[in-house]
C-alpha cells in the first residue's frame, strides 16, 4: 500500500458548556485543514467535560438533537475533510453513551463506536471515577473504512480505521482483534487523567502500535478543566515501529503528521505477530495445589472476527 496523507489531532480543553466547546473546537479544526490534514481527530468528550451527573444529563441530547455533532458535520462538509470525533456525550435512555463518530466530507456519519471499557477506579491521589454509574458501555468493536477524502485518490486500496476510546487502550486484545480484522490505523482519543497519563500514556500508545504493526492516532484533552479534573494532554501520532511522529504537548492546539501506509506493510512483514498468534491453555502446577482446577481455555486472540 503506497497511500500517504496528513492526519491531525486537535487537542482541546473542553468546558462544561456545549456551546462554548463548539466555539473552541471549530477554529482548531479549521487550522488543521489549513495545514493540509484530510483526516482530523478530536479527543474523548469533545462536546462536554462534566463531572456532575445532573448537569451532564441536563445538557446531553439524543444523537438527532445534538448541537455539537451537527456543527461538526457542517465543518467536515465545509472543509472537505474526514472528521473523527473522539467521543461526545449522547443521551441513551437512562444513561449516557460515550460515543465516537467518523464523519465524511459530505457531513455523513460513516461509523459510530460506543466505549467498551468503562473507567471505574480509585487512584492513590484520592481521585475516584465510576463511569458505569453514568455511561452505558458498548459491546462491539468497530472497524471503518476511511473515506476517499481522507487518503486521496492515490491509494490503490482501502484504508481501515479501528475505533476505540481512552481506557480501552489498556486492553490489548481489542487492538489485536481490530488489526487482525484489517485495521491499518488504530485510535484511542482520550480524556486521560494527569496522574495516569504521566505514568502510562506514551508507553500504552506505543505498545498498541508496535504489537499490531499499526499507526496509532490519539487526540487528548488537556486540563485543568472547569469540573475540577486535570487531564494529561500529549495527543500523539505513533508509527507502526513505535516512533512518536507528533506530540501535542500541554496546551490546546493542533499537531499534524504524514501517514505513510507503506510502513504498516513493512512492519507486519518483518514482525508478523498477527499471523503467529496461537491458542493455548493455562494450567496451575505446583505442590501447594491440592486440587488443580480445570485448564483455563484462552481464546485465540488472533481471531478473524470481532
Amino acid at each position: 500500500m503506497t497511500a500517504t496523507f496528513t492526519a491531525a489531532c486537535v487537542q482541546l480543553r473542553s468546558t462544561r458548556s456545549i456551546a462554548r466547546n463548539i466555539d473552541h473546537a471549530l477554529p482548531f479544526i479549521k487550522q488543521a485543514a489549513s495545514l493540509g490534514a484530510t483526516y482530523v481527530q478530536t479527543p474523548e468528550m469533545s462536546s462536554l467535560v462534566e463531572r456532575s451527573r445532573d448537569s451532564l444529563f441536563e445538557q446531553a441530547r439524543p444523537e438527532a438533537e445534538d448541537a455539537f455533532l451537527a456543527a461538526m458535520q457542517d465543518a467536515a462538509r465545509q472543509l472537505s475533510i474526514t472528521l473523527h470525533l473522539g467521543s461526545i456525550a449522547v443521551r441513551d435512555g437512562d444513561k449516557i453513551a460515550n460515543r465516537a463518530y467518523l464523519i465524511d466530507s459530505d457531513g455523513g456519519i460513516v461509523a459510530r463506536y460506543d466505549k467498551i471499557h468503562l473507567y471505574d477506579v480509585d487512584l492513590p491521589n484520592g481521585e475516584s471515577w465510576r463511569e458505569s454509574r453514568t455511561y452505558t458501555g458498548g459491546h462491539r468493536a468497530v472497524l471503518a473504512e476511511l473515506p476517499d477524502a481522507s487518503i486521496g485518490k492515490a491509494s490503490p486500496g482501502k484504508v481501515n480505521l479501528g475505533l476505540t476510546i481512552c481506557y480501552d487502550v489498556r486492553f490489548p486484545p481489542l487492538y489485536h482483534a481490530l488489526a487482525k480484522a484489517g485495521a491499518d490505523i488504530l485510535s484511542a482519543p482520550a480524556c486521560f487523567t494527569r496522574q495516569t497519563g504521566e505514568a502510562h500514556w506514551h508507553i500504552l500508545q506505543r505498545c498498541r502500535a508496535i504489537e499490531t504493526g499499526s499507526f496509532m492516532i490519539s487526540a487528548a484533552q488537556i486540563g485543568p478543566h472547569e469540573d475540577g479534573r486535570e487531564t494529561y494532554g500529549h495527543s500523539v501520532i505513533v508509527d507502526p515501529w513505535g516512533r512518536v511522529l507528533a506530540d501535542g504537548g500541554t496546551e490546546p492546539g493542533v499537531m499534524v503528521a504524514e501517514i505513510d501506509l507503506a510502513l504498516v506493510t513493512d512492519a507486519r512483514s518483518r514482525i508478523p505477530t498477527l499471523l503467529h498468534g496461537k491458542p493455548f491453555e493455562v494450567e496451575w502446577q505446583g505442590a501447594e495445589v491440592v486440587r488443580a482446577p480445570d485448564a483455563i481455555r484462552v481464546e485465540d486472540m488472533a481471531s478473524d472476527t470481532l
